[in-house]
């Protein structure tokens, strides 16, 4: 996940399309022509020796003069042919992140900004691969077609130069013949190096794609029996030396509700992403059911912690494949899920009920409908754990009310963690944790933490019913 942290999809998709293929290209284009011209370069030349060995080492001079081209052309162009790629990636992600925030620049009058800065950028590809076609125009072609006369004239020069009696007539023309066998097939070899120059720095980006360290599996085969969760004396941070958590301990027992609460930047969403082991704290460790997380096998685990993101992902397919996703669950378990999470009605009320499509990013449904999917598909894997990453934050009072039965009717069924910016979200909770700087700063029940004069959690409280009452006038 740290990966994806600082990724742009983008220019991710770009080295999964276009960098691959310029590298399929090398194998199915550049080193066929390469070996099958290679091969009729050689029996040209064996062809000459046979004739006259002198006069083909003459000929042979042409391969380190071509050398010497290539040599000249891979170092005007390789700068040119990396930054082509780097801005073919740029482009790409422009276009993404345009066409994806679509409704955002058009509301905000922001077209023609982003329309100049594509514009600038496609100008500077532009001008790279014309510095990269420059060079093949000066250095492959027209530069061999040179040598190629060159050597005939040397060749016929010094066939002229032997005596009269030594003269073989049919000896020179086969060796026009066979110069020409020799000089077409260097030529496209060399006009491959355009494509290889293009290859291996395609290669060169994929690679960097495919060394990205993977994240380390969990190296046991234990599962989660109950769900209680404990954090001994941990410590996180993205960056070296800015810590988010410090020294955070914390115990969660199995079939309870907790809320998470605090300010932007306490650390909710960090510690909710240590606990679904995207990162790996720096001190101290993470335990369910007193076993460390990575002695959990990476299929137990995932079966066993269910999570609702804040915001919902959704496949442009059917509301059953986007609750099964792939697990192979049955239409009953499906309909369970969906019936826990209050959804059941809403999909067979669509034309086609369970098999309706939701069309991209479920864009068919709202907000309040995309988050009830999302949790149905949470509580289909059936987890002892559910993880609730600001779930109402985007939905209206309607829904979160159903939100709040569903958690209501899953208390003591699995345990239940949910990071909340609507307070009255988990205002029923057994146990509120208040967050600050990263550290614990209050912790207990609803009517505990309000008794807390000045506290943080009275404050938040208080100014978002201010702002309720507000809304409400």
């Amino acid at each position: 996940m740290a990966f994806f942290d600082r990724a742009i999809t983008g220019q991710l998709v770009s080295r999964v399309t276009n960098d691959t293929e310029s590298v399929k290209a090398l194998y199915v284009q550049v080193l066929f022509v390469m070996l099958n011209s290679g091969i009729v370069v050689l029996g040209a030349l064996l062809a000459m020796a046979w004739l006259d060995w002198r006069l083909m080492l003459v000929v042979l001079l042409l391969i380190p003069a071509m050398a010497l081209i290539v040599w000249g052309y891979q170092r005007w162009s390789a700068p040119s042919v990396a930054q082509a790629r780097e801005l073919r990636s740029q482009i790409n992600a422009q276009l993404a992140e345009s066409i994806n925030g679509m409704s955002v620049l058009q509301a905000s009058n922001a077209e023609g900004r982003f329309s100049e800065r594509f514009i600038a950028t496609n100008g500077q590809q532009y001008r790279a691969r014309l510095s990269e076609l420059s060079a093949n125009a000066r250095l492959l072609r027209p530069a061999l077609d040179l040598l190629n006369v060159v050597l005939l004239v040397v060749v016929i020069a010094r066939f002229g130069q032997r005596p009269p009696a030594g003269l073989e007539i049919g000896v020179l023309y086969a060796f026009v013949g066979y110069i020409a066998r020799v000089v077409e097939p260097l030529i496209q070899i060399t006009l491959q190096f355009s494509q290889l120059q293009q290859a291996v720095v395609a290669a060169a980006r994929v690679n960097a794609l495919l060394q990205e360290p993977r994240q380390a599996p969990g190296r046991g085969e234990a599962s989660i029996s109950h769900g209680a969760v404990s954090f001994d004396h941990v410590s996180f941070g993205y960056q070296p030396g800015h810590p988010i958590l410090h020294d955070l301990q914390l115990a969660i027992p199995a079939g309870k509700f907790y809320g998470i609460v605090g300010h932007t930047g306490s650390g909710k969403s960090t510690l909710l992403s240590l606990l679904l082991r995207f990162y790996a704290p720096q001190q101290g460790s993470i335990r369910l059911d007193g076993i460390a997380l990575d002695e959990i096998g990476d299929d137990a685990f995932r079966a066993g912690i269910g999570l609702v993101p804040q915001e919902p992902f959704l496949l442009a397919a059917s509301a059953r494949e986007n609750i099964d996703m792939g697990r192979g669950l049955s239409q009953q378990d499906i309909e369970a899920a969906a019936r826990a999470a209050g959804v059941h009605e809403l999909i067979l009320a669509l034309e086609h009920g369970y098999d309706t499509d939701m069309g991209e990013s479920g864009t068919r449904l709202s907000s309040g409908q995309k988050q009830l999917i999302a949790i149905a598909r949470a509580l289909a894997g059936r987890p002892q754990i559910l993880l609730l990453d600001e779930a109402t934050s985007h939905i209206d009072s309607e829904t979160e009310q159903r939100v709040q039965q569903t958690l209501t009717a899953l208390r003591g069924q699995i345990t239940l963690i949910s990071i909340a910016h609507r307070l009255s979200t988990i205002r029923d909770a057994d146990r509120i944790i208040v967050l600050n700087h990263g550290q614990i700063a209050e912790t207990g029940n609803h009517d505990q933490l309000m008794a807390i004069e000045h506290g943080i959690y009275q404050r938040l409280y208080q100014l978002q019913q201010l702002q309720s009452s507000q809304a409400e006038a």
